[in-house]
């Protein structure tokens, strides 16, 4: 039993340095790949971009080839982090990471706060401990990356022989987790008698919340601050999902059968019931009002839409049917996360504005 235990030992013991010595030969191949990049000789080659040259020589997938090459043209910007990583404190998954979050936030990068949260956390909690990260230091920026994802969502429906449906599906992580929301409390076992695996029960829990239409509830935990959007702040949290930027709870807050969590200085301030933010008389006399999504041109009936609020009740809006409008989910979206603004004039029509594009400050004289 004992030369069992030692064995075991030195075998974890092999494991730890081989890994370590892996993550450095990783280091020492992206450095490689970012010179690669730069030297065209993918070009040369035929190849689309260095990313295809060592996807298809080197035996990689892109993600993997783009990640050598992000950490690679910023190992330079990172010492303290690349010295963690040879002292076998952070592993090469975590440079990654880091590589990637200071891409995404630039000039905001602050190595030593990054480099600690990746001592203390695996690098999936970093990486979500880094999304956090992003959104305190440009809310907008994560809410418009988030805004984009939901661009892609595909879903397609294929009929086999036999009539059966074959569904492939990419979701952006907010419009998945609600998906997931609403799909585990159905996909649970329903019995002592349930032999059901788990890819079964979830495909029955999607027909039945389609038969059945249940409501969807949601627990979002959310800093004031958050709320507010203020610089600095975390983004919010959701079970089953990344990171959600203020202005998706905005949107969420506005009409959804949704349990708030306030926090204040990592203690729960308030807690609101899952309940509809517009429900009974109120629901139906704006459905009544309205009939269909208010959106120009657009005539999705009142069962598809949420209630908006004009004025947001964070900032002093109320509940008053003056200040509500029906929005279908996309449009609701594109107001919140995609920056449109929406104002009603005094006929009562809809009046959308596009978000403000910048193009930066006019170049100065040579």
């Amino acid at each position: 039993m004992l030369l069992m235990a030692q064995a075991d030992a030195e075998l974890a013991s092999r494991m730890l340095e081989l890994r370590q010595y892996i993550d450095q030969l990783e280091l020492e191949y992206s450095q490689l790949a970012a010179d690669f990049e730069k030297c065209k000789h993918w070009e040369h080659q035929g190849a689309n971009s260095a990313i295809d040259w060592m996807r298809f020589h080197c035996h990689m997938t892109s993600n993997a080839a783009a990640d050598r090459i992000a950490v690679g043209e910023r190992a330079e910007e990172m010492p303290d982090t690349v010295e963690a990583l040879h002292a076998g404190d952070i592993g090469f998954a975590h440079l990654t990471v880091m590589a990637r979050t200071a891409n995404a936030v630039g000039e905001a990068f602050d190595e030593e706060r990054l480099l600690q949260l990746a001592r203390d956390n695996s690098p999936g909690k970093f990486h979500y401990k880094c999304l956090h990260y992003r959104h305190s230091v440009n809310s907008k920026q994560y809410a418009g990356e988030q805004a984009e994802l939901a661009q892609t969502n595909t879903l397609h429906m294929n009929r086999g022989e036999d009539g059966s449906f074959f569904l492939t599906a990419m979701l952006d992580p907010v419009g998945g987790a609600v998906v997931r929301n609403a799909l585990e409390p159905l996909a649970r076992f329903s019995g002592k008698d349930d032999h059901r695996l788990r890819p079964q029960r979830m495909a029955d829990a999607l027909i039945e919340l389609a038969g059945h239409k249940t409501k969807i509830q949601m627990q979002v935990t959310s800093s004031v601050q958050t709320l507010l959007d203020l610089t600095g702040a975390p983004g919010a949290e959701s079970e089953f999902s990344l990171p959600i930027s203020a202005k998706t709870v905005e949107r969420w807050a506005c009409d959804c059968s949704l349990t708030r969590v306030l926090m204040q200085d990592s203690v729960v301030i308030d807690v609101g019931r899952a309940e509809r933010t517009i429900k009974g008389p109120k629901r139906r006399a704006l459905n009544a009002r309205d009939r269909h999504c208010q959106w120009p041109g657009c005539e999705r009936p009142a069962s598809w839409c949420d209630g908006h609020h004009i004025v947001y009740w964070m900032h002093g809006g109320g509940d008053e049917l003056e200040n509500l409008v029906l929005l279908c989910a996309r449009h609701h979206r594109m107001v919140h996360e995609g920056g449109w603004q929406l104002f009603k004039a005094e006929d009562g029509k809809i009046i959308t504005i596009p978000p403000t594009v910048t193009f930066g400050m006019p170049r100065g004289p040579d």
